[in-house]
This record gives C-alpha cells, structure tokens and sequence, in this order.
C-alpha cells in the first residue's frame, strides 16, 4: 500500500503518486424547502432528573442557573432555556410518504458543556407546499438497564436518561425495529429500541485496534510533558456518517476525519491525499470485519457530513469545509459537496473513486422556491455542518444542516441559522457512472 502521512499540517513527500480520476460535476435544482425554527423545543419526559427541564447552563464556560442569564455573542440567543432544543440535525433517513428520522447531536458541541442536552432522535413529517415541518415523536435515548460501560451524567437516576456529555451520536440507520447510533466520542457504535433504550454499545476495533478518540471515556488526559498514546481519532474526528447496507446486515461507519498513526505521529495519507476510514460491521452477531475502505478527501481541512447508501453499492457522501456563510466574510463558506461513490469502485488500495458531484453553493433556483439564499436564480446552503443527505425517490435527494443551536450563523450574520431542510432535483447525478 501506498501510504505516508499529514505532519502538522503539511504533505510528506511521496515515492510514488496514484492518479485519481477527475469526478463529474452535475447540477442540482431545488424542487422544495421547509425549516424549523431555531428556537423549537421539547419538554424533557416527566421521569427524567429535575435538572434537565432546563438547558444550557454551561454554554458560557461557567454554570448560569437562571433562565435566559447569558447571551450568545454569535446570534444573542439567551440561554439556559426551559425544555430541550429540538437542533444539531446531524443524520436522516427517509421514511417514505415525506417524513423522516433526523438524529440530534450531542447539544451544544463538546462534552464539557452539553450535560444538560439530552439526546434524541425526531420522527418528522414535511409540507412541502407550506414550508413547515411537523414533529411528530420525539424518542429520548436511556440506559435503564445498565449496559453503558461506563458512568453516565445520570448514573444514580431511574430513568437514566443519556446526555450530551456521555455520547456525540452523529448518525442513525434503523434496522428492523431498533436503530443503530455512530458516535464520536469512544468513538462506538450503540444499538437502542424503537423507545430508546440502550441495548449494547460496541467499541471500535477492528482488526484488534482499539480505535479511541481524546473524548473516549477510557482515556485519560496526560499529565504535562507526558506523551499521549493511544488516541487515534482526533476530537470530533469518530463516526460522523455510517451507512447500511440494504439487507440491513452490515454497517458502514465511516470517521469525520483522518486516522492518526502513533508510529508514524501523522494522519493517513494514501497516495498523496488525506484519507478517512470506513469501516464494515456485521449486525447479526456485533462483529468487525477487518476490511478497510478510504475516502479521499480534496483537503486535509475538510471534514465529511453524512454518508448513506442509496442502492446496491452506490452511496451518497457529504464533504465540506469549516466555513459558513456567503455574505462576504472573511472565512466564507466555499466547499460544500455531494459526491458520489460505489463501495466496490476502489483502487488496489481501498481508496474510493469519486464518480460525481453537485455543488450546494450554486444550487439552482429558477422558480424563487427558496424563502432566502436565493441570488440570481442561485441558491446557496452556507452552512458550516451539513450532515444530513439521504434518497428520496430516483430523482430526487433531501438534505438538512446541522445548526449548531444557537452559535451558528451561516444564512445570516447574527441570526442563529433555522433547521433547513431541501428536496434536490438531482436526476443526472444519481445515474452518473
């Protein structure tokens, strides 16, 4: 295998360069959209602790108990509020008949700080003529019968209801009636029922690698001048998209970003680009398989958003950089991307060939269908997490971003971005080959 390394930063040089073949680009045009509000909340279940009615207290780094007490300088959003913020969309699958599951992430982005987020997942259903979502369910994730393996912020509760501080769940697949959750902070993989509850959590390792991250909950942080080890997968760098295969038998966890190897102390390079691991998991009997595919990303700053199959082996995944917005700021939102890929199209590395993509900063929108981001007939998406992508039907994909409640301002400077939600015209790019 043709691997070397990104040390700080930078491309080591090679002894030998693969040549990767040049995706096709195609257009995409908007047939609908919806949002949800940003500030759209639930109530926490009536069995839960006392201290989760409220969140955010710890968004400022210090504890604020009173209601609306600190505001974010970003959008002047006030927080703690009451009830739980119904945000962060960071996985869908379509469920036929316009609704959809939307997983929540961990809060409000860190583990220090989301402790009083409790994690969710959402059953929606979209008007698109009206613009407007419906909630229809809301599923809390708990452990009542202790198979987490480890202490969790409710540890000496009940219901033991999970929170942002246990678990960063970036992507959801249901299988039969329960759903399999990819987290980034071990990073595992959890397996809930159709009401939540934990069934098993499994560690990452493949292989017989352990694959841990600095959030893992086995890990300590070193003392000063030690040397870390162990830690493999950077923050917020574990299981951002996983896809399913269509019989529901394997899972296809894949990192956000790069592996680090700790002999060479760099991050994964194949071929001269940075790339990041998808792994396969046997469902029926909880096993890893060894098997290894790589994603190849345009930029070692780049990060994947989600990652889903749409049929047979042909799968949809989304790469974007860090920035957000389009109205002239210093770090605008530039890449943001589509691709699409066939697991079984690798070379004699593993490294997946990107067939095609589309672009969402120059999404057309001929009929003004977009309330606003539409210039020009353009209609951009400048968000900086965009993690939701899925097939609605052969023609046609829905997208979503993550907005980060209430930090993010992607649509407009000092609003906190809605939850937006797109139907894609995208008949050429889903026939690519």
């Amino acid at each position: 295998m043709t691997k070397t390394f990104l040390t700080t930063g930078l491309l080591v040089a090679l002894l030998t360069t693969a040549v990767y073949a040049q995706p096709v680009a195609f257009d995409a045009t908007l047939k609908a959209h919806a949002q949800l509000p940003a500030q759209t909340f639930v109530a926490a279940p009536a069995d839960a602790p006392y201290g989760l009615s409220m969140s955010g207290r710890f968004t400022s780094g210090k504890r604020v108990e009173t209601p609306y007490g600190w505001t974010n300088p970003a959008s002047g959003i006030a927080m703690p509020f009451p009830g739980q913020p119904v945000q962060g969309m960071s996985g869908v699958r379509s469920l036929g008949d316009d609704r959809f599951v939307f997983l929540t992430d961990n809060g409000f982005g860190n583990k220090a700080n989301s402790s009083d987020a409790m994690l969710m997942f959402n059953f929606m259903k979209m008007d698109w003529e009206a613009g407007k979502v419906a909630l229809e369910r809301t599923v809390f994730l708990s452990d009542p019968n202790r198979i987490v393996p480890f202490p969790i912020v409710t540890e000496h509760s009940e219901s033991r209801y999970l929170t942002g501080a246990d678990f960063d769940p970036e992507s959801i697949q249901p299988v039969g009636d329960h759903f399999w959750i990819g987290d980034e902070f071990g990073p595992w993989l959890v397996e809930v029922d159709a009401n939540g509850v934990v069934l098993q959590v499994v560690a990452t390792n493949p292989g017989g690698v352990d694959y841990k991250s600095p959030d893992n909950q086995f890990t300590s942080q070193p003392a000063a001048g030690a040397t870390v080890t162990g830690i493999n997968t950077g923050r917020s760098g574990g299981y951002e998209g996983m896809a399913v295969s269509l019989d529901g038998s394997t899972l296809y966890p894949l990192l956000e970003k790069a592996f680090y190897d700790e002999t060479a102390a760099a991050l994964e390079l194949i071929g001269g680009k940075p790339v990041i691991r998808m792994l396969e998991f046997n469902v029926a009997d909880a096993t890893w398989s060894d098997k290894i595919r790589y994603y190849p990303l345009d930029d070692a700053g780049n990060a994947i958003g989600d990652f889903n199959i749409i049929g047979g082996t042909r799968a949809l995944i989304i790469e974007r950089d860090a920035n957000e917005g389009d109205d002239g700021r210093e770090k605008a939102a530039a890449f943001k991307r589509i691709y699409l890929v066939d697991l079984e199209r690798a070379d004699e590395n593993g490294v997946l060939e990107k067939i095609a993509y589309i672009d969402l900063m120059a999404i057309k929108d001929p009929d003004g269908i977009a309330p606003r981001g539409t210039k020009d007939s353009v209609f951009t998406f400048p968000f900086v997490t965009i993690e939701d992508v899925d097939l609605v039907n052969p023609t046609t994909i829905v997208v979503a971003n993550d907005n980060n409640y209430p930090g993010s301002t992607g649509r407009a400077a000092g609003r906190a971005d809605d939850n937006e939600y797109i139907l894609l015209d995208v008949a050429g790019f889903l026939k690519a080959e």
